[in-house]
């Protein structure tokens, strides 16, 4: 058929199937960067989410309540029952096991190793909100944004590091110390590190306080200190 089309024909129908491709091409383009701006402001609104949390922990203290609602209010805080492990630190980085190990023993390795891996992950929370913060300070969010894979809930981030989906990984050293698939770096330097405790409260709705006081003596006992340590804890000291 195109035999028969003079050239102001062909040449017609070339533009418009070039017009096509590009614009085949930008929408694609925009929708990439839709959907990486989606994920951007969701991580953002997460981290505001956390911070707000634990702020108004942080000024309520003891004396915090939730009003209505499913929860019930909360009444004496027991003091901590545990911290996330100081020897290991708190949080840890893994790789996979026959990954190239990184050198991390310092801030500024650690940053050189996050710039390096062509994907990361941490888990939520206050350590998550942590290295976020982090990563923003050091300067380097922007440029390592879209690399780094949330883990979706309830997936620890070990697992992506041992499917191969991820090249680094940061959690509590508790979620990573059992893994398999895996190798532990250590954990984060000292200057950098974040401790995450660990406390339980007696609800005032319920009728089984003496019960619930007597399993929170008993996790605090000294006997309960080595099973603790062997999850990657440590006895809280206060």
């Amino acid at each position: 058929m195109l035999k028969n089309l003079g050239i102001k024909a062909k040449l017609t129908i070339l533009a418009t199937g070039a017009i096509i491709v590009v614009v085949i091409m930008a929408a694609g383009f925009c929708l990439l960067n839709y959907h990486k701006e989606l994920k951007r402001i969701a991580q953002a609104n997460q981290e505001t989410r956390i911070q707000v949390f634990w702020d108004l922990l942080r000024q309520k203290g003891s004396e915090f309540r939730i009003e209505g609602g499913v929860a019930a209010m909360a009444t004496t805080v027991e003091r901590p029952l545990f911290n996330a492990t100081r020897r290991p630190a708190p949080v840890a980085v893994a790789v996979r096991a026959c990954a190239t190990r990184p050198e991390l023993g310092t801030e500024a390795a650690l940053r050189q190793a996050v710039l390096a891996a062509r994907s990361l992950s941490h888990s939520t929370g206050p350590s998550g909100a942590h290295l976020l913060r982090l990563f923003e300070r050091w300067g380097i969010a922007d440029e390592i944004r879209d690399r780094i894979v949330q883990a979706p809930p309830g997936v620890p981030v070990g697992t992506l590091v041992a499917r191969g989906e991820v090249e680094l990984g940061f959690q509590q050293f508790s979620e990573l110390m059992n893994l398999e698939g895996i190798t532990v770096l250590g954990p984060l330097p000292p200057a950098i590190q974040i401790i995450t405790t660990f406390s339980a409260g007696v609800c005032t709705g319920t009728r089984q306080a003496a019960a619930v006081r007597a399993m929170l003596a008993d996790m605090n006992s000294p006997e309960a200190a080595g099973a603790k340590r062997r999850q990657g804890m440590d006895p809280a000291t206060a």
